[in-house]
């Protein structure tokens, strides 16, 4: 007697073999979450860093492949993902046993270690990987290449993906996450997965790195993850240049806040968030009509981007904004915020004006006063200064900026 559901998959194999899509049987088959996938996992020494780029043919590629432990190494997992190799690994590695060690034991005790490829890198950049013996049976190239404290490895892939990712890598320059992503986007460039890709990531920590230059990018789901991806980079380092450009503003150094912006400019476009402040660094420059361009491009391509007219108050008078900023629309809020942005461009005495005029419409409040003490202290007016602190505190008890500059000034 015929076996029914032999038949079933008998003709599932031949069917999907048919339509191309054979090196997705595995999933089929097996109900795995089993990805067509391909990664770098790298180590920079001088940094002491550890990063992982990976791109896959599935949603959220980063939630589940890349494991980073700074000071103490890395794994990426891909195929058919499994965690612990990267749980158990760091405890082993945690004990002082070696990079391959440590991934070997738990393929030892794993019954389906051959849908799997691992890579691992140690504190010291040590490297060890695996690709499982069944992937040489999917449709395309399922290898993995071990270079200098580097690993790229991948399936279903164009033969030439991961010989490309590697000398890429070798020769590109940047930080490390510049050089994986260069990496990345080069094996995709020669062909990348036989069926596309649908989500990218990007994660690179470091021993010595403060939370903000810990990098994680996550594409999650997209027509264009590598598009996207390299753009979330340069919004992560168009915002460390932004603030490097206000820094060096007010350092007194023009020649170089101009550069800095610049190069800012140019990859934070599209960011409309980071628009007030690129306007705001353009204006402390004195490219007043730059910055009035950012504002107006905010407004383009975010109706919300309103809101953020009253931090303007200073260009008012521009042509283009006299309209949009108007003073009897303003709230208190709208008040906080205009002398607020008079303060971060050091422009205490026009906060002080501006704040006494209010203060004598009874547009007055905490946080106005407490600016108000603010600018007489970096003018050196400690009296004026703690008299207008003193109210911030008697208006609201909890406003803890005034009371903490009140105990500086009377220390």
């Amino acid at each position: 007697m015929v076996d029914r559901n032999a038949i079933l998959v008998l003709g599932l194999i031949l069917g999907y073999h048919g339509l191309g899509f054979s090196q997705n049987l595995p999933s089929l088959l097996l109900e795995k979450n089993i990805n067509a996938t391909f990664s770098i996992i790298a180590f920079d020494a001088d940094q002491e860093e550890w990063g992982i780029a990976v791109a896959t043919n599935n949603i959220y590629v980063g939630n589940s492949t890349i494991h980073i432990e700074p000071g103490l190494g890395a794994f990426s997992i891909i195929a058919e993902t499994e965690p612990l190799y990267a749980i158990k690994g760091f405890e082993h590695l945690k004990t002082g046993k070696s990079i391959e060690k440590a991934i070997s034991l738990t393929r030892e005790t794993d019954g389906v270690a051959h849908y799997r490829q691992v890579a691992g890198i140690d504190k010291l950049g040590n490297t060890f990987a695996f690709t499982g013996e069944a992937l040489k049976y999917w449709r395309g190239s399922a290898k993995h290449i071990v270079g200098e404290q580097y690993v790229v490895m991948g399936n279903q892939l164009q033969e030439a993906v991961l010989p490309e990712m590697a000398k890429t890598f070798e020769s590109a320059k940047g930080t490390l996450a510049e050089r994986l992503l260069e990496s990345l986007l080069a094996g995709q460039k020669v062909g990348g997965q036989i069926t596309g890709k649908q989500s990218a990531a990007l994660v690179v920590k470091g021993t010595h790195n403060e939370w903000f230059n810990q990098i994680d990018l996550r594409v999650d789901h997209s027509k264009t993850p590598f598009k996207d991806l390299k753009r979330l980079l340069n919004y992560h380092y168009g915002r460390i240049r932004l603030n490097r450009a206000l820094y060096a503003q007010r350092e007194g150094n023009p020649t170089l806040a101009e550069q800095r912006l610049a190069a800012a400019e140019e990859m934070l476009e599209g960011w409309t968030g980071m628009y007030p402040r690129i306007a705001l660094a353009n204006f402390s420059i004195r490219k007043e009509e730059s910055a009035v361009q950012w504002i107006q491009k905010g407004l383009e391509e975010n109706s919300n981007f309103k809101a953020y007219l009253p931090s303007f108050y200073i260009l008012k008078d521009h042509p283009a904004l006299k309209d949009l900023i108007k003073e009897e629309t303003f709230d208190i809020r709208d008040w906080e915020s205009a002398l607020s942005i008079l303060s971060n461009l050091g422009k205490e005495l026009e906060l002080i004006s501006l704040a006494k005029r209010l203060i004598a419409q009874d547009m007055d409040s905490s946080q106005v006063y407490f600016l108000l003490g603010r600018a007489y202290y970096f003018e050196k007016e400690n009296a004026q200064s703690i008299r207008y602190l003193t109210k911030a505190v008697e208006l609201d008890k909890q406003n803890i900026e005034a009371i903490a500059l009140l105990k500086k000034i009377k220390a």
